[in-house]
């Protein structure tokens, strides 16, 4: 419940509002002829100005709000009288009416349903009569105004008091308010015109006037949403809504073209500001992100604040905005919040992919040199233990690893080129590899006529150096296991076979998909090589995983080996 600071006191609005309609009441009961009405309306006046939504109670009061003040309690004092007090009851029972809508705690809402019911009894059976010269209606009145109404303040003052979220916010549709003070009206003259052309009593002429009324508002409820065809009055209403004061739909055109044209953040947000500058409510913006800040126009003391994550928007307008029109500037805003956090999302992924691929690759290099200084080590092993076979083994390698080292140069040089440009055909790679690893005791098996068929380099050299790798160490282990390379040409495939001890089921199940642990060093390569494989087209897997025999295969993606 909304607390107003008066001095030293702090006062809840409802007690506040139940002050100013006691105050009415009294003033009322005593009639025109005691010196007291005056005094009490005036008292009723103070309270409204502490009590009314309009303004905060407790904001320092201006030049033109005192003016408007002092003409108030001018009137109230020299120009008072009936339909001037018919007016401002109708006005209060709108402006009630327009907040009652915003709140959600139960008791605060009935509360000001019961206000609403008040002051529609004041306008209708006490000032309405007097306002019309109906003495026969004095004695209802003075029942009414001594035991009826006083009864139903009694009740407002003991219904619960409940805190509802609006506390601290002046919460007022000036839609409903306009609605509700017209019906006022409508009802009021309607009784009136009834009176004078139908030559009937006010009660009788009342309530013809409130059935109209009702049928006017069953009638309306009816157009208000679509029937057997008909759009209805809300479709048009709301287009209505959505379209008073902003050019929409070209803002939202302009702003998805900026965020097609920009890549980058900041400069998306500078043209975006830019075209909401351009609205004809705006005088000016700022804001503030957390790469940069920008000011557009001239500052005003009417401004909306906006926030977006990191993103500060500080909007100004040339008048106080309606409702409506504050709805549409808070719902561009969010767009344009929306829109700016979605480009930081693209940058920081693309950031990401290049820093993956920059990883990958330098993966890729470091198990391509380890699987180079492996061979080095093996060719100057044979070179120390048996000299003899050294220079024809030297003669056929020291080419392959030389043209190795240049395409491991090249990637150096551009880490996100594409690797897999340079092509061999299929047998001719295959020659190549067995004559690298002649050395290792490997069992090599091919078919006679193995075709010509186009494959990576760099993919299948990485496959097979780490595949051999991990069987070589295993077999460090287990000296007594054979390796077999197994080429099918139809349907493709390479495998690499050991016939040592399985794989153990939680390694197997991951070795392929993540980083894996092992004191072979195998799993990250494998897993490097595994991704690299699946982004060319092929598939690494782990065929077979059982003791005796365990099979790694390569294949193109979608095919069984057979």
């Amino acid at each position: 419940m909304t607390t107003i600071a008066v001095g030293k006191f702090r006062l809840s609005s409802r007690w506040l509002s139940f002050a100013m309609l006691a105050a009415l009441h009294l003033a009322l009961l005593l009639g025109w002829q005691s010196s007291l009405m005056r005094p009490l309306l005036l008292l009723h006046l103070g309270m409204f100005l502490l009590w009314q939504p309009l303004w905060r109670g407790e904001s320092k009061l201006r030049l033109s709000g005192a003016a408007f003040i002092i003409a108030m309690i001018m009137i109230a004092v020299f120009w008072l009288n009936w339909w001037l007090l018919a007016f401002w009851v109708s006005g209060l029972f709108a402006l009630v009416g327009g907040r009652v809508f915003a709140f959600h705690a139960r008791w605060q809402r009935r509360y000001y349903l019961l206000m609403m019911a008040y002051l529609l009894a004041i306008l209708l059976l006490e000032i309405a009569p007097h306002l019309f010269g109906l003495p026969t209606l004095g004695e209802v009145i003075d029942i009414l105004m001594s035991y009826g109404l006083p009864m139903l303040l009694l009740v407002m003052a003991f219904l619960p008091v409940e805190r509802d979220q609006l506390e601290g916010e002046q919460a007022v549709d000036f839609f409903y308010i306009l609605l509700l003070f017209a019906l006022q009206l409508l009802l009021l003259l309607g009784s009136l015109a009834f009176m004078t052309l139908v030559r009937i009593d006010y009660l009788e002429a009342l309530l013809r006037s409130i059935f109209i009324i009702a049928m006017m508002l069953l009638a309306l409820g009816a157009l208000w949403s679509p029937r057997m065809g008909f759009s209805g009055i809300q479709a048009l209403f709301s287009r209505y809504l959505l379209t008073i004061g902003t050019p929409f739909e070209l803002w939202l055109k302009r702003l998805a073209e900026a965020a097609q044209q920009e890549q980058d953040p900041e400069t998306f947000l500078a043209r975006g500001t830019e075209y909401l500058n351009e609205m004809p409510w705006m005088s000016g913006l700022s804001w503030v992100s957390g790469r940069g800040h920008g000011k557009l126009g001239v500052p005003s003391q009417h401004r909306i604040e906006v926030y977006d994550q990191d993103l500060s928007l500080v909007l100004f307008s040339n008048r106080s905005m309606p409702p409506t029109v504050l709805l549409h500037v808070r719902l561009l805003a969010r767009l344009l919040g929306h829109f700016y956090q979605a480009k930081r999302r693209e940058q920081n992924l693309r950031e990401i992919t290049r820093l993956q691929t920059i990883y990958e690759t330098g993966a890729r290099l470091t198990h391509d040199l380890k699987n180079m200084l492996q061979s080095l080590i093996a060719l100057t092993s044979i070179a120390r233990e048996q000299p003899e076979r050294a220079q024809p083994v030297l003669q056929r390698q020291l080419p392959v690893l030389t043209q190795r080292i240049e395409l491991i140069l090249s990637k150096l040089k551009s880490p996100q080129a594409q690797e897999d440009a340079v092509a061999l055909p299929l047998g001719t790679w295959w020659e190549g590899l067995r004559q690298r690893y002649q050395h290792r005791h490997i069992e090599w098996r091919s078919p006679e006529n193995i075709g010509n068929l186009a494959i990576p380099v760099a993919l299948f050299d990485c496959a097979a150096d780490n595949l051999i790798d991990n069987a070589s160490n295993k077999r460090l282990r287990e000296p007594s296991i054979t390796i077999t390379a197994t080429l099918c040409a139809e349907p493709f495939s390479l495998s690499i076979t050991d016939s040592g001890s399985a794989i153990p089921g939680a390694v197997a199940q991951q070795l392929l998909n993540t980083i894996v642990s092992s004191e072979d060093g195998m799993g990250i390569g494998l897993y490097q090589v595994a991704r690299w494989a699946a982004q060319s087209g092929y598939r690494l897997e782990l065929s077979e995983n059982l003791p005796g025999k365990v099979t790694f295969r390569i294949s193109r993606a979608g095919e069984s080996a057979g």
